[in-house]
């Protein structure tokens, strides 16, 4: 991981994005809306990797692609390098994406089937005018697949013919071709196995130090946060309910989601695992589109009172410290 600074290249301001529910199949009626993201603020220091993780519908991918405006945003405000890029128009993010790129989930769906890895590598450089010529265009290709890990004679190969791990790399390479500072990565390995998995880890930071990018780095897998992130954000059912330095969440969790996130991660020692604490949350996630009043954990937290049923909790800092928590609990001795 690199040294950050304090400089703040992606602020994040009441971010919501909301999704739209129509009933009918002729005349349309919109009766709702799934809320994805429902106000949600933080910002990334320029160098570093800030994670973002949460269980699987939490709005952590959606939180994403509106920071790449690929989502249009309903409200709130995304300021990059001092920016408001909500206002841009096509032309503005046009250029915007020489400077911010997303590394998807899938290495198999993320890549176009009918094009050799030259092409989708190469196709960014196209769009943006980057290179001068076909020689130039060919060579830019050759050493990002060296750059990722690649032989370049694999250039003119489809997608179907290489690995899963393999796949990942070229769209790593691809993300890499225009030179960005700022690259979302959207749980890049939660698709491959765990071999694989540490193989891209140790790629993606060594490429972080070597071309001094900034990552946004969103997982599920708690153990591959904490290996790469500097600070780490925990998302549940649209919102952020925890901020903190990444030794600071695993050795002192104050909210009780990320509490049950951490024990539910195994320790590899029998002793240890066998008298540590375990915080189960029951019942299900409730559903984004009719979110539970006040706080949205309190019908699955074993700590819940009245004024969770009712009052929404206000992100804010534990004991004057950079570590931010949601939760009318966070002070209590007994959590």
């Amino acid at each position: 991981m690199l040294e950050t600074n304090n400089q703040k290249i992606l602020q994040v301001r009441d971010l919501a994005v909301h999704f739209p529910v129509f009933k009918g199949m002729v005349f349309k009626n919109k009766i709702g809306d799934i809320k994805a993201v429902d106000g949600v603020s933080f910002h990334v220091f320029a160098g570093e990797t800030f994670g973002l993780v949460g269980e699987s519908g939490c709005g952590k991918t959606t939180t994403g692609r509106a920071i790449l405006c690929l989502d249009k945003p309903t409200a709130g405000n995304i300021m990059f390098n001092g920016t408001d890029i909500t206002r841009h128009d096509k032309n503005m993010l046009r250029q915007l994406r020489r400077e911010m790129q997303m590394v998807f989930q899938d290495p198999f769906g993320s890549l176009d089937p009918r094009m050799t890895a030259r092409d989708i590598i190469g196709e960014p450089l196209l769009i943006h005018n980057v290179t001068k010529n076909r020689a130039e265009y060919r060579d830019k290709i050759d050493h990002l697949l060296e750059i990722v890990g690649l032989n370049p004679q694999m250039a003119r190969r489809y997608p179907h013919e290489f690995s899963g791990g393999q796949r990942q790399r070229i769209g790593i390479a691809r993300a890499l071709s225009i030179n960005p500072k700022f690259i979302v990565c959207d749980e890049p390995v939660s698709a491959l196995d765990v071999s694989i998995q540490a193989q891209i880890i140790n790629l993606l930071e060594k490429l972080q130090e070597a071309f001094d990018l900034t990552y946004l780095f969103i997982a599920h897998d708690l153990a591959v946060v904490r290996h790469i992130s500097n600070r780490i954000a925990v998302m549940y059912l649209g919102n952020i309910v925890e901020i903190a330095d990444r030794i600071e969440l695993y050795q002192n969790p104050q909210h009780p989601y990320t509490k049950a996130l951490l024990s539910a991660v195994p320790v590899p020692d029998p002793a240890v695992e066998a008298v540590r604490q375990h915080l189960l949350i029951e019942g299900e996630v409730p559903s984004p589109f009719n979110p539970p009043a006040g706080c949205k954990f309190h019908t699955r937290c074993p700590y819940a009172m009245a004024v969770c049923k009712s009052k929404v909790p206000l992100l804010g800092p534990v004991d004057e410290s950079e570590h931010m928590v949601a939760c009318h609990l966070a002070r209590q001795p007994t959590l």
